[in-house]
């Protein structure tokens, strides 16, 4: 199947691609392309104007500033993460995730913010940012927001971007502690999306004390799940062990699975109990060496 006829926009600055977007209800932004192509073709997505904006310069990037915020530009692909030297040590849980989105032809094309603009309940990048706290960069011509990942998306492939607004970049906070952090994912075969998959950030103190956490999952809902409970249980306190199995009984909890082809409901669950076990003893025995 072919898309529908489409108006072609190629701006070459953030102004003229707001002000296309500010007069036209109907577009759609193109990045990496690689969720809005297939729908285009499938003619899921009949957006009246197609606003590449691959050619506006200043958005591929990835770095930390003096403060050690970390900011993603919108045309920043997941190869770029993966192949990163910023992420590893500061940005654990973006290093872990970066190499399991999707498969090496998506991630060479592919965009962090893209794909958090997509609003997969199975993608990746989601639970990775709400785990961290992070935030998506919003612009219009009325100027800039700031929006919680966890708060970005509003349904299945729905995002809270108005219609003039374009998702410019996506920020992470700095830690205050050392940062640790893991992403696990159960996918049928390599580039499959998730069957269940679960994302983890804490902070750790010199002392043991956990003084941040943060765990999302994915692919077991009708979007990315915050579980707030069971990062919640861990903070204050050390990994011991009753505080990890309680983390992964919350965990597995809040998940809300449909039996499908992949698996039952409660097999997801169990999956999504057993990663927050191996995730959370893994930074036990990292903080004990």
């Amino acid at each position: 199947m072919y898309p529908p006829r489409f108006r072609y926009e190629a701006p070459r600055s953030l102004d003229d691609a707001l002000s296309l977007l500010a007069e036209n209800d109907e577009a759609k932004i193109l990045a990496g392309g690689q969720s809005l192509v297939p729908l285009l073709k499938l003619r899921f997505a009949q957006p009246e104007m197609l606003i590449d904006i691959n050619n506006i310069p200043d958005l591929a990037f990835h770095r930390e500033d003096a403060d050690g915020v970390l900011h993603v530009g919108a045309l920043c692909r997941h190869v770029d993460l993966e192949r990163s030297t910023v992420l590893p040590g500061r940005h654990p849980t973006l290093a872990a995730c970066a190499p399991l989105v999707a498969d090496p032809i998506v991630r060479s094309r592919g965009t962090l913010v893209g794909s958090l603009c997509h609003s997969d309940p199975q993608g990746d990048w989601a639970a990775a940012m709400i785990a961290l706290g992070g935030e998506v960069v919003a612009r219009s011509r009325r100027g800039e927001r700031r929006i919680p990942v966890e708060s970005f998306s509003v349904g299945p492939f729905q995002n809270s971007l108005e219609h003039d607004e374009i998702a410019v970049g996506a920020r992470v906070p700095a830690p205050r502690d050392v940062r640790h952090g893991a992403f696990l994912k159960l996918e049928r075969r390599i580039g499959d999306f998730a069957t269940a998959g679960l994302a983890v950030a804490l902070e750790i103190a010199g002392d043991g004390r956990v003084t941040r956490a943060g765990i999302a999952l994915t692919g077991v809902g009708a979007t990315t799940l915050n579980a707030t409970d069971a990062a919640e249980a861990l903070v204050g306190g050390r990994l011991e062990p009753v505080t990890v199995e309680r983390a992964a009984e919350l965990a597995a909890g809040i998940a809300q699975p449909k039996s499908d082809h992949r698996g039952s409901s409660d097999f997801k669950r169990h999956v999504i109990a057993s990663f927050t076990r191996r995730a959370l003893s893994g930074f036990t025995a990292a903080v004990a060496a």
